[in-house]
């Protein structure tokens, strides 16, 4: 029973349930608790490559230190008994929970969102919004338009720069690169826009006109779904339980 097959919709509102819930605690060992606790779950039920997960998670883990630091030094003066002097300005007891409090959200937000990420199929989400949530199929075949336009636009991006390499443009170090992209956007502007007609024209053709429509691939709500919802909520629960 992996977390992979769980209806990605059932997945959505379960996780969001719990973000929304974390957002009403202050106490440091509830946001512990889910860190390690969807940490745990994702090792035990999930494929996920691990050094992908970490390279995700570095931005965050920067922006859980800043927002721990700037909450120490400048946060507000809650009073208490003194801890520690940092930069003339006198740490308590209350305001360094408060800060681990809030780095520590910030990472189970994070854990949360990627476990989302990683273990939900894009155009799997897209249908079983469609279906299980009733989202306008107008809405919902945009949505997957624009998926499906990513790794296009990237695939198109290295052939223009195939193309300026044969023509003698220097791009052999990622500066040059970089330097290089804001001549490539015109091109890749005007391609997109090529492409978006003739999906927008196909579309027609095959009679979408955003009104019902009958459905092939069918996403449905299992028992399991059911299960693995419990299993959030209860260690929501636990996470809880653990911060009186």
């Amino acid at each position: 029973m992996s977390l992979h097959d769980m209806n990605p919709t059932v997945k959505f509102l379960t996780l969001t349930f719990v973000m929304f819930g974390l957002a009403l605690f202050y106490n440091p060992w509830t946001q512990l608790v889910i860190v390690v606790g969807t940490v745990l779950i994702q090792w035990m039920a999930t494929n996920v490559s691990w050094k992908r997960w970490l390279l995700f998670l570095i931005p965050f883990l920067i922006t859980a230190l800043g927002t721990f630091w700037t909450t120490l030094v400048f946060g507000k003066d809650l009073g208490g008994e003194t801890l520690v002097t940092i930069l003339s300005q006198e740490v308590t007891i209350e305001e360094r929970d408060v800060a681990i409090a809030l780095s520590l959200r910030v990472l189970a937000f994070t854990v949360l969102s990627l476990l989302f990420m990683l273990t939900t199929d894009s155009k799997r989400f897209v249908m079983s919004l469609m279906q299980q949530a009733k989202l306008s199929p107008t809405i919902a075949y945009s949505a997957l338009v624009g998926f499906r336009f990513i790794p296009l636009l990237k695939r198109e991006l290295q052939q223009l720069q195939y193309a300026h390499r044969l023509r003698g443009v220097p791009l052999d170090t990622r500066w040059e690169r970089l330097r290089h992209v804001p001549k490539l956007l015109l091109p890749l502007l005007a391609g997109s826009i090529r492409r978006a007609e003739r999906v927008a024209f196909s579309m027609e053709a095959r009679g979408f006109t955003g009104g019902k429509r009958t459905i092939y691939d069918r996403v449905e709500v299992k028992s399991s779904d059911f299960i693995w919802s419990g299993v959030f909520f209860a260690l929501f629960g636990f996470a809880i339980w653990a911060g009186i």
